[in-house]
């Protein structure tokens, strides 16, 4: 039985089939309310529908990921935001956490199965008595 995760989610990236395909996998996990956006300022122009996670492509025009992160964080700290790209530098994934990332995933053929314990653990995190 799969579990239900009431979350607002945005779904940032400017590949059409990689929104698709995340989309997917967000609601075979549960997730109900899942919104995407092709581009980083779209996302940034919603915030007000106040998102719980955010899964953000870094290589965008015209901001990058790192600048909607920012500009998210800014906007409100609380707002998970997991940065999913194809590349593998290691500069990248610490800017990414310096910046406030929950995570950061290389999209693979196992992204699917990450963004399983991501959702499963901000779930736990978001359930835990502050």
């Amino acid at each position: 039985m799969k579990n239900e995760f009431p979350f607002c989610t945005f779904i940032v990236d400017d590949d059409k089939f990689c929104r698709e395909l995340y989309q997917y996998n967000l609601k075979a996990l549960g997730l109900k309310e899942v919104y995407q956006f092709d581009n980083g300022q779209d996302c940034l122009n919603s915030l007000v529908l106040e998102p719980d996670l955010v899964l953000l492509d870094h290589y965008m025009k015209p901001l990058s990921g790192l600048e909607v992160l920012r500009a998210i964080k800014a906007y409100n700290p609380e707002i998970f935001v997991v940065i999913i790209s194809g590349q593998e530098e290691m500069q990248l994934p610490i800017l990414a956490m310096e910046y406030g990332a929950f995570d950061y995933v290389v999209k693979s053929d196992v992204t699917e199965e990450r963004l399983e314990k991501i959702v499963e653990k901000i779930q736990a995190i978001k359930q835990t008595p502050h």
